[in-house]
């Protein structure tokens, strides 16, 4: 099937789905562990830069592949990013000696040109930083995206990057979600 543009009501169900399944009440999101209890493993490797993960499939396994020079925040996401492309993708396959299905994300993942790399990212924002969680964390005051500290201090809560953390805010404030 292809995607022709992002499916953000499934990947909010899906995502509100895995947080209920995995019992996660509060930040920060386990998303190894939600990644592995969905069948994936999870290896850090070296990719020279070239690919900050990608996600191998062959029959019933997957893996997660991370670049280990990341910084924690961000190989979190990138595992937030691969678990959505196994759960919303199929992947293109690539035969060697076997077939076998793969997702990478690279530099361009994030240009917004390709609509399965723009719901991986959704599904790892939505993820890592849950509408409800984020609506009860901003309650009670003015969100102000500006506002270096109160940005930081919320991507340091849910261990994500402040660039991941401004994105969300803007995007959630920007739909009228919070």
């Amino acid at each position: 099937m292809t995607v022709l543009r992002a499916r953000y009501a499934k990947i909010d169900a899906l995502t509100s789905d895995l947080l209920e399944k995995y019992r996660v009440r509060g930040p920060a999101v386990p998303v190894e562990n939600i990644a592995r209890g969905e069948g994936a493993s999870i290896m850090v490797r070296e990719f020279n830069n070239e690919i900050s993960g990608l996600l191998l499939r062959q029959g019933g396994s997957a893996i997660i592949g991370v670049e280990k020079k990341q910084s924690p925040a961000r190989k979190r996401f990138t595992i937030a990013h691969e678990l959505g492309h196994l759960m919303l993708h199929v992947g293109r396959e690539v035969r060697f000696d076997t077939a076998f299905r793969i997702n990478l994300r690279s530099p361009e993942s994030s240009t917004a040109e390709d609509v399965e790399e723009i719901e991986s990212n959704a599904f790892a924002a939505a993820l890592l930083m849950p509408e409800p969680f984020l609506r009860n964390d901003t309650a009670g005051f003015v969100l102000d995206v500006e506002d270096a500290a109160l940005v930081q201090k919320l991507a340091k809560r849910y261990n994500v990057s402040a660039q991941a953390m401004t994105v969300r805010l803007i995007n959630l404030s920007s739909r009228g979600r919070l």
